[in-house]
């Protein structure tokens, strides 16, 4: 496993990814709960929403990106 993990033949960070997915979301919930209590009831229901939403893709671009890495290595060694 760490020979995998030190010489890059597994890449790491697909797997951290969904932790960082949850912890932001968790964060975007909270902020806009802070403001629908602190400010406009509106205003942090569209930051849930909103936040939700770019985090969700933010997250996805970053999992094709390691998608393509992934099927571009199986098509390198399908040629070998």
């Amino acid at each position: 496993m760490f020979k995998s993990i030190f010489f890059f033949d597994a890449m790491l960070t697909p797997k951290i990814i969904t932790a960082v997915y949850w912890l932001l979301l968790t964060g975007v919930v909270l902020s806009g709960i802070g403001t629908m209590i602190a400010q406009n009831f509106f205003f942090g229901l569209m930051i849930i929403l909103f936040g939700a939403l770019g985090v969700r893709i933010w997250c996805e671009l970053l999992i094709v990106l390691f998608k393509i890495n992934d099927n571009l290595r199986k098509l390198a060694d399908k040629k070998e």
